[in-house]
């Protein structure tokens, strides 16, 4: 299932800096937009690991796909 979000970014000090808008705390940089793609995709991956980690083995790893309308 792929999911889209959005990154902002901007230059700061010759750096790309950037976040994802819908997910709080994921924030990277890079050298070229290219590197801070590379970046945040990482920060969000570690970040998904650890959410998984910390939940007990009882919840662990049972996803189910939904659809909500708004």
């Amino acid at each position: 299932m792929a999911k889209y979000y959005t990154l902002e970014y901007w230059l700061d000090e010759g750096m790309y800096v950037g976040r994802l808008k819908e997910v709080p705390g994921v924030f990277s940089q890079g050298q070229t937009l290219e590197e801070l793609k590379e970046n945040i995709l990482e920060a969000y991956k570690l970040m998904i690991e650890e959410e998984e980690e910390s939940l007990p083995d009882s919840i662990r790893n049972k996803v189910k796909e939904i659809q909500v309308e708004v």
